[in-house]
């Protein structure tokens, strides 16, 4: 299964749209543009076709944590 597999999984089973996607990554400080987006969702055969790198899908996955837990706490915050 190739990462943009993974991406195509993860955009229905999420019910994302491109402009959330582009939020989650937003929140792993990764920007990307909604025409790269497009282009890892499009299929191998077609011209504009671009696979999914590694790290576009590592900082997706860290998006997506941040997306539904909150961001990580600071070290000693909350501590009494």
């Amino acid at each position: 299964m190739s990462n943009n597999d993974i991406m195509k999984k993860l955009r229905v089973a999420m019910q994302f749209t491109d402009d959330d996607i582009i939020e989650v990554l937003k929140l792993a400080d990764f920007r990307i543009t909604k025409a790269e987006i497009g282009a890892i969702f499009r299929k191998e055969d077609h011209p504009n076709f671009k696979p999914c790198g590694d790290q576009i899908l590592r900082n997706f996955l860290n998006g997506l944590i941040i997306y539904k837990r909150g961001p990580r706490p600071k070290p000693g915050a909350g501590v009494s």
